[in-house]
């Protein structure tokens, strides 16, 4: 574990927040002194003495510098959330296996995606502190991943469901979300993004650029069904297309979908008793938002759209993401099948007994 110091001191230089730790009062001010010194001479000498978190910055302002500010934004705070509340005081030469293992090891429980972030944010910090002789050996080169949770099981829509959602969504703003990425097969991230300047044309057909980062294929035209296109065309350019009620981007995307939940399952037929919804609850519980991207990717797969085509409109950068959705449709229409057979073998037996 991280060595824990006797006395901490947070002090303000330009605007920017630094901290010191020390084991006595003495050796604190030494600290606070010669780091104020550094400071003011722009004398900072990055080396293995440099602390990780200090490190972190001139390693990602450095090899990171292709990323989006939205992605940029993100990245900083999981490696500061995750990984420097942990170690980011250390030395850099003073972090061992050990202490990056319990960083991973604190992951235990959380997303398959968290889980990843954190294991390749702390491999890319200690790759290139090796690159440039700031330590001789990556204390990450055997680390492993703890554990995910298990993810939720994603799933298209049924006939009813996609009935009713549609229903709901077109008669508020907020919930264009979900039409875009029910139509459109936006992540949840990118419907938000989206604005009217992001609605156009090609060769005649309607479409919607998604403004997507998460990765190298996120960057995409994808087609807009004429319903969505008569719903949104008007749309300024400089609008996002789903807005709060003060007519601002979407940000709270639980808060979001906690309310549509709720008027989908009052619209569905729920009982409510002083805003409350009475059990049973009509809407199905695993369904949740990325149900309508995976219900945008089944259509595609029912319509006979090539993968590779579908790969593309979903944003995938891995080919196998887009399968694991077409080999799931197989499956449930190989079962559909035995259903329908299985129907007409009782029918024929039932017709065989009454002769």
């Amino acid at each position: 574990m991280p060595k824990e110091y006797k006395y901490t001191k947070t002090f303000t230089y330009n605007g920017r927040r630094y901290k010191v730790r020390a084991d006595t009062l003495i050796e604190l001010g030494r600290k606070i002194e010669q780091k104020l010194s550094d400071l003011e001479s722009g004398s900072h000498v990055i080396s293995g003495d440099t602390t990780l978190a200090n490190w972190s910055e001139s390693c990602i302002s450095t090899y990171k510098t292709g990323q989006s500010d939205t992605t940029r934004k993100k990245y900083i705070s999981r490696i500061r959330h995750c990984i420097l509340q942990e170690i980011g005081d250390m030395p850099l030469k003073k972090i061992t296996p050990l202490h990056c293992q319990s960083v991973m090891n604190r992951q235990a429980g959380m997303s398959h995606t968290q889980i990843n972030e954190v294991y390749q944010a702390l491999k890319f910090l200690f790759r290139y502190a090796v690159a440039n002789n700031l330590i001789a050996s990556d204390p990450t080169a055997h680390l492993l991943k703890p554990r995910a949770k298990k993810s939720d099981q994603r799933r298209a829509l049924t006939p009813y469901e996609r009935e009713q959602v549609i229903a709901l969504a077109v008669t508020d703003r907020r919930w264009y979300l979900y039409l875009l990425m029910l139509e459109c097969g936006c992540r949840p991230s990118e419907a938000a993004e989206c604005m009217g300047k992001d609605i156009t044309s090609l060769d005649g057909f309607h479409m919607l650029h998604i403004r997507g980062t998460k990765t190298s294929c996120a960057d995409r035209l994808v087609p807009l069904p004429s319903y969505l296109y008569e719903l949104i065309k008007d749309i300024p350019p400089l609008e996002h297309i789903a807005q709060n009620r003060e007519g601002n981007r979407i940000t709270n995307l639980n808060r979001l979908w906690q309310g549509f939940k709720y008027h989908l399952n009052v619209q569905m037929g729920c009982k409510t008793y002083r805003n409350q919804l009475i059990p049973p609850y009509p809407l199905a519980p695993d369904l949740v938002p990325y149900c309508f991207r995976h219900e945008f990717c089944t259509n595609l797969a029912r319509n006979g759209i090539d993968i590779r085509t579908a790969q593309k409109l979903m944003g995938h950068s891995d080919i196998s993401l887009t399968a694991n959705i077409y080999t799931n449709l197989e499956t449930n229409d190989v079962l559909e099948a035995a259903k329908i057979l299985s129907a007409c073998d009782t029918k024929r037996d039932t017709e065989a007994s009454n002769h």
